[in-house]
């Protein structure tokens, strides 16, 4: 993680999760995460709503040079992005597997503005309560943030985070090409995974 403010955010997640997934939404206490604020927003994991915003940092907001609070989540990203941030969305729901990812995009101007975007899931009983909360921060603040709102998102290189991968589970979207569903290899940490030579190299 590049951001100061998706490395705060991350530690602190993991420190409350214990050895459970994810920690639940009470847990999480503003103040702990200070330096992360500004950066930081909570969505609704509700897909037909396109995953709305429930609260969002100042800076965050300034990206957009609007209040986001309400709006879909979905909506931000670009044609060629919307499918993937969705299915990420989607697993992180499912799986309980955070997402952090490199994102572009530019001003009204054309100016290129460049950002990390940090999705980590947050427990709950109920379904319709479902949270994820993250980051979305810019490598390098420019002089025009806040005053330029930026266009659509642009979603870049991006990896998996989160207790599914510690117990190599293969989140669906990163399952290796040519195998249907979940591949769940057993054996812990101290065993290595088969090789088959039949097989095709894992999808990144």
């Amino acid at each position: 993680m590049k951001h100061a403010a998706s490395r705060e955010l991350y530690a602190y997640w993991q420190e409350r999760r214990g050895t459970r997934p994810a920690p639940e939404r009470a847990e999480i206490e503003p103040g702990a995460i200070r330096g992360a604020l500004s950066d930081a927003f909570i969505l609704a994991l509700d897909r037909n709503a396109g995953h709305p915003v429930r609260l969002a940092g100042t800076r965050v907001c300034a990206l957009f040079d609007r209040e986001l609070k309400g709006e879909s989540f979905l909506a931000l990203w670009g044609a060629g992005s919307k499918t993937i941030v969705g299915s990420l969305l989607e697993i992180l729901a499912d799986e309980c597997t955070g997402t952090v990812a490199g994102v572009t995009a530019q001003n009204a101007g054309g100016e290129p503005i460049d950002l990390e975007l940090l999705l980590l899931p947050l427990g709950t009983r109920r379904r319709s309560f479902a949270r994820t909360i993250g980051v979305l921060a810019p490598l390098k603040v420019p002089l025009w943030l806040g005053a330029s709102p930026i266009g659509p998102l642009t979603l870049g290189g991006r990896r998996h985070v989160g207790a599914a991968l510690e117990k190599r589970l293969l989140p669906r979207f990163m399952a290796p090409r040519g195998r249907r569903g979940l591949v769940v290899y057993e054996g812990g940490r101290s065993t290595p995974l088969p090789k088959r030579e039949e097989d095709g190299p894992s999808a990144a």
